[in-house]
């Protein structure tokens, strides 16, 4: 019974830990989350500053992992190259061995005033205060976790089962390297790991050697986490994750045959031998950062021939070559076409939603969210190409092309958007519950859908010929449409007034439908007004009869 007690404690200490550090990373990203990832993304010009970077948002995140992912991310997009990211891994290791160090100072008996004052920001009404306040409450939290942590394993310096258990792991070091390294990866956090054996550490119940082993195997484990995330990402977002697995992997086998001769150099330096954990990891860090850090060039070589790109297929980019970015004129062509994708990708979205709504078909509906995101890949992609495109000195032509073919698939984006959160859900309901709209009804609302899908394809076309009697004509189908959704309201009402059981069971659906369907059509008038402003026939988006 006593056992089952300290180890109901020394798990919930754990728990505690974590969930501190979870809180922190929350509160964090709530409070600076965008200027944090802009700064990870623009602080990374040279090795110095991503170095910098990357120790700078370990400490804020408390989360070598967060910091991890946000770059793969980053390499993913092309807003970080290879070499980069891997430099800023290194110092998001050392931030993460740094924040271990200043956790064991042994300031946890201010954590009763931090959460105080960390609740106290959370009431306020500013979302950076409140943000800030969470991240007080997690580092007051993650300090009382240590005293907790102190008092449960106290009574294992007793333990007969843990002294032979310790006896066990002192003999095989590569079975304690695997132990830590699972805990680790349970935990996905190192910093829980290398906590828990700083308090078995000040208990006096681990040797210095097999101490150092095990923050090795705590190492290790913090980058498995990372990895297992981004198994299903494209090629640039894995390369980073694996190449940090190796780093640590490699760091680890070194370093595991010299943890005895570690332990007597740092037993040497006038450290407190309760601290040995800390110091370890944080030394360990500093040393592979040393060493990687020059060799960054190669590993990123490395990591392209262990994992190539995938051959594009038909989801990614098709026509953004790199090559092209030299040739304006032929990086505007190829984002034109890329754009294009994406109109075709809303009409196929359109087209799905409106059989649905004609055939009561669900299956219809099935593929929307895969070809949503699809939508939101290929206008990310889009907007990252032109925006490098802007550095290679456009003249004031392709300048305003750029323009246009960004602000279309923004829009385009938009529509996916009310595609499938809108649309998709009015007519999911609609053939979930059974309802029936009035004939009139669904007559509106079907001319509505097929006129939409016109104006769609005349959108596609004014973008590539620039005609002025068509984007002159979609400007004025977009009077007609606020028309006919004006006037198809009024007479819902009517039959509402009328009391026809129909229109009253599907009122809300009815005009929720009319509304996106009027939002989707103004997204797509916008790639006309460019070109009627060059005529001067708009007046503040309106247009001026000529003379």
């Amino acid at each position: 019974m006593e056992s089952t007690i300290v180890m109901i404690n020394l798990f919930g200490a754990v728990a505690l830990l974590l969930f501190g550090l979870a809180q922190v990373k929350d509160g964090v990203t709530r409070a600076f989350g965008g200027r944090l990832r802009k700064g990870l993304a623009l602080g990374t010009g040279g090795p110095f500053r991503a170095f910098v970077a990357g120790f700078l948002s370990t400490i804020a995140l408390q989360s070598s992992t967060a910091t991890a992912l946000m770059t793969a991310s980053f390499v993913e997009k092309n807003l970080i190259r290879s070499r980069m990211a891997q430099i800023v891994l290194l110092g998001a290791n050392v931030g993460t061995a740094v924040t271990a160090w200043i956790v064991a100072t042994g300031i946890e008996w201010v954590s009763p005033l931090v959460i105080l004052i960390g609740v106290v920001l959370y009431r306020s009404r500013s979302t950076v205060r409140q943000g800030a306040g969470a991240a007080m409450v997690g580092v007051g939290l993650m300090l009382l976790s240590l005293h907790l942590l102190s008092l449960a394993t106290e009574p294992m310096r007793q333990s007969p089962a843990l002294a032979a258990f310790l006896t066990l792991l002192d003999g095989a070091w590569p079975v304690a390297l695997a132990f830590s390294t699972v805990l680790a990866f349970i935990s996905s956090s190192s910093l829980a790991v290398v906590v828990l054996i700083l308090s078995l550490t000040t208990m006096g119940i681990l040797s210095p050697a097999l101490t150092i082993v095990l923050v090795l195997g705590a190492n290790l484990g913090g980058a498995i986490p990372p990895v297992i995330a981004t198994l299903k990402s494209p090629a640039p977002a894995r390369r980073v994750t694996i190449a940090n697995l190796l780093v640590r992997a490699v760091g680890c086998v070194i370093a595991l045959p010299f943890a005895g001769m570690a332990a007597d150099a740092l037993a040497q330096l006038p450290l407190p031998a309760t601290k040995l954990p800390v110091d370890a990891h944080l030394a360990f860090n500093i040393v592979v950062a040393m060493i990687f850090w020059p060799l960054s060039p190669v590993l990123a070589r490395l990591m392209e021939r262990l994992v190539p790109d995938e051959p594009k297929g038909e989801t990614g980019p098709q026509y953004l070559e790199e090559t092209a970015l030299a040739t304006p004129v032929v990086a505007l062509s190829g984002a034109t076409r890329e754009v294009l994708r994406v109109g075709d990708l809303i009409e196929t979205m359109l087209i799905h939603t409106m059989k649905a709504f004609e055939e009561n078909s669900l299956s219809e509906l099935e593929k929307i969210g895969s070809y949503e995101k699809q939508v939101d890949e290929l206008q990310q992609a889009i907007k990252i190409y032109l925006s490098r495109l802007g550095h290679q000195g456009l003249n004031e032509e392709n300048s305003a092309r750029s323009i246009v073919i960004i602000d279309y698939a923004i829009n385009l984006e938009h529509i996916g958007d009310i595609i499938e959160k809108g649309l998709q859900e009015q007519v999911r309901k609609k053939i979930v519950n059974g309802l029936r709209f009035s004939t009139d009804g669904y007559a509106e609302l079907t001319g509505l859908f097929n006129l939409t899908v016109e104006n769609l394809r005349i959108a596609q076309t004014i973008l590539v010929t620039r005609d002025f009697a068509l984007a002159r004509q979609l400007v004025e189908v977009k009077v007609a449409v606020r028309r006919m959704e004006k006037e198809s309201s009024e007479r819902h009402l009517a039959r509402l007034r009328d009391g026809r059981l129909d229109s009253l069971q599907t009122s809300s659906l009815h005009l929720d439908m009319l509304r996106d369907l009027k939002r989707i059509n103004a997204h797509l008038v916008s790639v006309a007004y460019p070109i009627l402003d060059e005529s001067g026939l708009l007046v503040e988006s309106r247009l001026r009869g000529t003379e």
